[in-house]
């Protein structure tokens, strides 16, 4: 399974597409990308974000830009308010035209400097998706000009997020690069998709029509991390939103995102969070 190209929809009175998602149910795996770049800020939601090779949890107000051709996805863990549903406010922009629309305009610098850093993804801070989060919700009834003009403004203040961090090592789909690229994409599917189960270095290289060697060297190339450790950090990212958003016992949670051994699963989240899992649940338990 490949990321699918995304057609975004159009509109004749429109610069940017945007799209208010609201879902009862959940926000689905679908492993995607499309040529422009991707605002979202997600409500209501805690699960797992993908783009490119990061691999994360997300929460309340999570506000991402998502660079152009880089294959994404958020998969939904739980509601936060279950009486209301998943919130997903997108906001889609041509590259090419945003640079044409500031050139020239020394107050949008910050702009094009972050749109030069962005190919792999930001994440902006909790205090600008916090402050934008009226903005973002508001933009949607305004007429076309308005509308535009609520962008840059958008654009503008995440610019200047100096806590903003970098996600994605792996850059987007380049045409020079497209096998190599295929081949990456139908690993990391593959991953996502199954890393709760055995996953053996034989069956991804079967998956890339490599040797295991040459999946070795084609996964650090393109995610700058061995496979060992990307599988690590997706299901850490998935224990995570598991233990801060329900509560199972630790050792289902364990079993739940892919450990045969409780004390390895211990051993490897305390590596990577710094704190047990027990530790890490309480740090979201209501007072």
């Amino acid at each position: 399974m490949r990321p699918y190209l995304e057609i975004l929809p159009r509109s004749p009175e429109s610069s940017c597409s945007m799209l208010n998602r609201r879902l009862d149910d959940a926000i689905p795996f679908q492993w995607h990308h499309h040529p422009e770049f991707e605002l979202t800020l997600t409500l209501n939601s805690i699960g797992q974000r993908f783009i490119g090779d990061h691999s994360g949890e997300y929460g309340e107000c999570d506000l991402v830009l998502v660079g152009p051709n880089l294959p994404h996805t958020w998969a939904s863990r739980a509601k936060i308010d279950s009486d209301k549903p998943h919130i997903a406010l997108v906001l889609w922009f041509d590259r090419e035209w945003l640079l044409r629309m500031i050139a020239g305009a020394v107050e949008f610098r910050a702009l094009e400097a972050m749109l030069l850093r962005a190919d792999g993804g930001l994440q902006f801070s909790p205090t600008t998706a916090m402050a934008l989060r009226p903005e973002f919700e508001a933009i949607f009834e305004k007429p076309p000009a308005e509308r535009l003009l609520s962008l840059l403004g958008i654009l503008a203040r995440i610019a200047d997020d100096r806590q903003a961090v970098a996600l994605s090592t792996a850059p987007g789909r380049q045409p020079e690069l497209k096998e190599s690229r295929e081949r990456i994409d139908r690993v990391l599917t593959h991953m996502h998709l199954h890393y709760a189960r055995a996953l053996s270095l034989d069956e991804l290289a079967d998956i890339a029509a490599l040797s295991v060697s040459g999946l070795h060297r084609m996964f650090r190339r393109h995610t700058g991390t061995s496979v060992s450790d990307y599988l690590m950090r997706m299901r850490i990212g998935d224990a995570c939103a598991r233990l801060s958003s329900t509560s199972q016992p630790i050792h289902h949670v364990s079993d739940a995102v892919g450990y045969s051994s409780l004390a390895n699963f211990n051993r490897q989240f305390k590596a990577l969070k710094n704190m047990t899992p027990r530790e890490y649940r309480k740090l979201f338990l209501r007072q």
